[in-house]
């Protein structure tokens, strides 16, 4: 058995903050970041609507205080039920469409339009725009009983403007479990029938420890694919030790703070749908909801950052070794970057260019950035010199 005194003497040697080395500790830690560095809500399970599969009352108020006309609109065809309607409403088009469509496209109801979110806009230059992007409500539920058959619960769930968006299953080393636990957990004990764990009804799940971070966006019980989020060390696996801090310190200072988050939600995470043949030559449809792993996403975070701050014109090398998506951050980065403006509201590019002298990889990247656009039309893809200068002189965004 390892003693009070060891375990502190141990804690510190890892440079990790001391605090309750049970998990409940290490829970009690993240929502205390969550809430003073972020500004999250901290809200009861009893907030959580089971069969809804959201947080009404926030999801409410949110409604109310950004789109008050809207809202009086709607009030005035539902009448006293016009609460109960709408949500009602909400639930069955994030049952048909999935939560990423319906966050970025909003919803109608009796020809109304109602947003669930407000992304952050391109500029401050639009008082409006700002107000109601910084009006998104950010909470965090510990202890989520999901389930309207038993009292299942998972560690905590994220929530945005009333909506689960990210849960979390934690381990804390200190008490003889890892990140691996909470894997098996989210594999066994975790019904993927459940409305909350079902496909694109929630964006992502998390298992962390102190050391490293797991992500899985299909629960399908043993079959459930966990790819790392960890930020390597000195060439490999795993997080680099931070002085005074968990490994896993970047997932709630950083990738959970306001602004990565609806980054997340709005730029980076996307279904992709792709036709697969079966053994019996059967072809089918399948859909898939990608989360980037950490070098996607800190390349891609990078190179807008430099670029934003230095403009067109510099040289990069992205090293990508074999396998790890390479195309996906290709996609991204032109996306991005197509999108990007200067200071006075300009197109820092009038158009992206990718090149590749290699065919399969072509047609690789020809579909997963096109299939990366949420606007049709933005991206062509060109084989001649002719069709190049077409596209040039039309304006593609991305070529």
């Amino acid at each position: 058995m390892i003693s009070g005194q060891t375990r502190k003497l141990k804690q510190q040697k890892n440079n990790m903050p001391i605090t309750n080395t049970k998990e409940i500790g290490f829970e009690d830690f993240i929502e205390n970041e969550l809430l003073s560095l972020h500004g999250y809500v901290a809200r009861s399970a009893t907030s959580y609507d089971k069969k809804l599969c959201m947080d009404t009352e926030l999801l409410v108020k949110f409604l109310k205080e950004t789109q008050a006309e809207s809202w009086q609109n709607l009030v005035e065809q539902h009448g006293t039920d016009v609460e109960q309607n709408v949500l009602i409403r909400i639930d069955k088009e994030i049952s048909e469409r999935g939560l990423l469509d319906v966050l970025r496209k909003g919803v109608k109801d009796r020809g109304v339009k109602l947003d669930l979110v407000f992304f952050k806009p391109e500029n401050d230059l639009n008082v409006e725009t700002t107000k109601s992007y910084e009006a998104n409500i950010f909470s965090i539920t510990r202890q989520l009983k999901y389930s309207e058959k038993n009292e299942n619960s998972i560690d905590f769930g994220l929530f945005l403007n009333g909506l689960p968006i990210f849960t979390v299953e934690l381990k804390n080393q200190m008490t003889g479990q890892t990140v691996r636990n909470a894997i098996s957990q989210y594999k066994n004990s975790r019904d993927s029938k459940e409305k909350l764990l079902s496909f694109k009804r929630c964006l992502t799940h998390f298992a962390v420890d102190t050391e490293e971070v797991f992500m899985c966006t299909r629960l399908a019980g043993l079959a459930s694919y966990f790819l790392p989020f960890n930020k390597g060390k000195e060439g490999g696996k795993g997080n680099p030790i931070v002085e005074g801090k968990y490994k896993t310190h970047y997932l709630w200072e950083d990738v959970w703070s306001k602004d990565v988050f609806l980054d997340l939600v709005h730029n980076f995470i996307q279904i992709q749908t792709e036709e697969k043949t079966d053994a019996k030559g059967r072809t089918k449809r399948v859909e898939t909801l990608i989360f980037p792993r950490y070098q996607q996403f800190d390349t891609v975070r990078r190179l807008l950052a430099h670029t934003t701050e230095h403009g067109s014109g510099q040289n990069y090398l992205i090293q990508h070794s074999a396998g790890s998506g390479k195309s996906m951050t290709i996609a991204w980065t032109a996306h991005r970057l197509s999108e990007l403006h200067s200071d006075d509201a300009k197109h820092i590019f009038d158009s992206v260019i990718i090149i590749t002298d290699r065919r399969v990889l072509d047609s690789q990247l020809s579909q997963t950035v096109e299939s990366f656009s949420q606007v049709t039309g933005l991206v062509k893809h060109v084989e001649t010199s002719a069709e190049l200068l077409t596209a040039l002189q039309g304006g593609t965004r991305v070529i």
